[in-house]
């Protein structure tokens, strides 16, 4: 097995960081549409 080259984890990294922010970001739109229901429906 060949050790990653530093930019091919650089890579690996950035993918990640952008794979975890369109997750992170995608739960918080279910968590704020999910708080505005309850809300709502409250009243």
């Amino acid at each position: 097995m060949t050790r990653p080259t530093p930019d091919s984890q650089k890579a690996l990294r950035s993918r990640n960081v952008r794979l975890g922010l369109i997750l992170g970001s995608v739960a918080l739109v279910f968590f704020v549409g999910f708080i505005t229901r309850l809300v709502l429906l409250k009243h």
